[in-house]
């Protein structure tokens, strides 16, 4: 399972935890404005726009986890099992697979507007990309500098959700998500004034009170609500260092530790966190052996080649000996 999250201090940040049981080798991918997709069938498609991210590369083929164009568009797909929803050939729309999607959309929207105009004519087509690599169930967080949507494919067609929160994890549906924050509404981060009695004289015994009843769980639906309350009363500095250091302290309060959640074939766990400064093109990211932030920035290659440039991720743990 995964959190994605956009927040803003001076600049755009947005990023997210990757939680699963295995890693495919990902490594972080530019990809410049004259690499061609070879879509499905929607032809070959060159972007206008280059973008960085974090992608699993088969076939010379970048299949993005989560990325950022130089407009300061960002999408990242989390998994959505049992509800998502891919749709046959529409002859009436553009057709465009999940693992198509995140290149389509950041190779050629500069914005959120035009992200949801784009979607408005797509059909998020039922096609794997190989017989070893079926589609995985996904809806997607898409955000700029001014506002995030939620997309997700459902039974009735591609929803398209207004995302005041600028949050996503998985399960269920995001409309469940928003709803559910009502459940917490009470919680601040304030000291909290009594309003059980005035018949009785309570007082906190603890700072941090007035969050008691936040969740801390590692469901989707728990974690939604950990990350938001955790983000919309961040406070940090706009400097590069102070922004990125709170956005990965962010992600940090939901990530997965092995041996907490057990699945068929192992531990999910926090394999990576990101964190790009979708304002400057520079993508940060820690892995869970390395707690050290590493960076890549995207205008430091050259954006009108034709070839994808992969940075391996860097797993073993460094640490600074002081003596």
């Amino acid at each position: 399972m995964c959190t994605a999250v956009s927040f803003n201090s001076k600049d755009s940040y947005f990023g997210r935890n990757l939680d699963y049981e295995f890693s495919y080798n990902e490594t972080v991918t530019i990809t410049p404005r004259n690499y061609v997709f070879h879509m499905r069938k929607a032809g070959d498609f060159k972007p206008r726009y280059a973008m960085i991210g974090m992608a699993f590369v088969q076939e010379n083929y970048p299949l993005y986890y989560d990325a950022t164009n130089e407009k300061g568009l960002s999408m990242a797909g989390l998994n959505f099992p049992s509800n998502a929803v891919y749709k046959p050939y529409d002859g009436a729309r553009e057709n465009v697979t999940p693992f198509e999607l995140i290149p389509k959309i950041l190779g050629s929207c500069a914005s959120v507007a035009e992200a949801r105009a784009a979607l408005s004519r797509i059909n998020v087509l039922k096609e794997d990309f190989s017989p070893s690599l079926p589609l995985s169930p996904l809806h997607w967080l898409i955000s700029d500098a001014k506002e995030s949507i939620v997309a997700e494919p459902l039974a009735d067609g591609l929803k398209i959700y207004d995302n005041p929160v600028g949050v996503l994890t998985n399960n269920p549906p995001f409309d469940y998500h928003m709803l559910n924050l009502a459940n917490y509404m009470g919680l601040t981060r304030d000291e909290p004034k009594n309003a059980f009695s005035p018949d009785l004289d309570i007082k906190p015994y603890s700072r941090g009170m007035g969050a008691v009843g936040l969740p801390g769980d590692l469901s989707s639906a728990s974690r939604f609500v950990k990350a938001a309350f955790t983000k919309l009363n961040s406070v940090c500095g706009e400097s590069e260092g102070e922004s990125v250091s709170q956005f990965f302290h962010i992600l940090g309060s939901v990530a997965q530790q092995k041996g907490c959640c057990k699945v068929e074939k192992g531990f999910e766990y926090t394999i990576y966190s990101s964190c790009c400064n979708a304002t400057r093109g520079i993508y940060y990211y820690t892995t869970y052996e390395n707690s050290r932030i590493t960076g890549v920035d995207m205008h430091r290659e050259n954006l009108d080649g034709s070839d994808l440039k992969s940075y391996p991720l860097i797993h073993g743990q460094q640490i600074k000996m002081c003596n």
